[in-house]
């Protein structure tokens, strides 16, 4: 499955990852100028919408996987954007730090990061200005995905429902 948009004009952040919020990160698997990530120990969750053998995390850290293009998604893939988003929240209100990562960091991340931030009280305009304050002002640049927060996951999910 082909998960990755075409146009990657727009650079991945120096940063592996980033703090969106209290116990919240955002990051990726590849950084600008730099050898590709590689998750330890640092977080106790770690959500994955893109994974490569030998990026971690290792064995007794709990993480989560779902394979989801950088571009429109079907009505499964909103729900595990909404699955992973309380997951996250979940876990952030229970003080554990928890990483949402892609493949650079920006956009499938930023739809589980923003969701997640919208779950935990922003609202979504807040939300969308966070990540992109706090991980790259090039975070979400699939307009497509700031759509869906704006419409609410629910209702992109059932919207997405009626193209199957």
């Amino acid at each position: 499955m082909k998960t990755r948009q075409k146009d990657r004009s727009n650079r991945p952040p120096e940063d592996p990852w980033n703090e969106v919020g209290p116990w919240l990160w955002m990051g990726g698997h590849f950084r600008a100028g730099a050898e590709p990530v590689v998750v330890r120990r640092e977080f106790e969750l770690v959500l994955s919408l893109y994974e490569l053998e030998g990026h971690g995390p290792p064995p007794g850290i709990e993480h989560h996987f779902a394979e989801m293009p950088d571009g429109p998604l079907t009505e499964a893939q909103l729900a595990d954007v909404e699955r992973f988003a309380g997951l996250a929240a979940e876990a952030v209100r229970a003080g554990r730090r928890t990483l949402v990562r892609c493949h650079a960091g920006l956009n499938r991340s930023g739809l589980v990061v923003a969701q997640t931030l919208v779950e935990l009280g922003l609202g979504v305009p807040a939300a969308i200005e966070r990540v992109r304050q706090r991980r790259s002002p090039w975070a979400l640049h699939n307009q497509l995905f700031v759509q869906y927060l704006e419409a609410g996951l629910p209702t992109a999910r059932l919207l997405a429902g009626l193209d199957a």
